[in-house]
């Protein structure tokens, strides 16, 4: 079977219950352990443009704000459910993330 990798970014405010959104549909699931993930605490900053429905910031003004790149692994048959977990859970109506299938050597 498969595994994905999974690096997304995240408001530090939002973090937690996003971890456990995609913890529940099944990311982070290695050998006998759960919920597993690593992040990495940052500034984000992006500008909204025409026609972008920001949840944080103004249409047109820079934004930064502490967010949290997570990391985390999960089997083929759950990428699915994991990614609606991520998008139904974060903030954002535009969500950087990167999923990278793993080799297994």
């Amino acid at each position: 079977m498969s595994k994905y990798k999974l690096i997304f970014t995240v408001p530090s405010t939002h973090a937690d219950a996003t971890r456990k959104a995609i913890g529940e549909a099944g990311a982070g699931k290695l050998g006998n352990y759960s919920f597993c993930s690593f992040t990495t605490k940052g500034i984000g900053r992006f500008k909204p443009e025409e026609g972008a429905r920001p949840t944080i910031g103004e249409v047109g003004k820079m934004e930064e704000l502490e967010e949290e790149k997570v990391e985390c692994q999960c089997d083929e048959v759950v990428v699915d459910d994991v990614l609606a977990a991520l998008r139904k859970s974060h903030p954002y109506e535009e969500i950087a993330y990167d999923l990278w299938k793993l080799e297994d050597r």
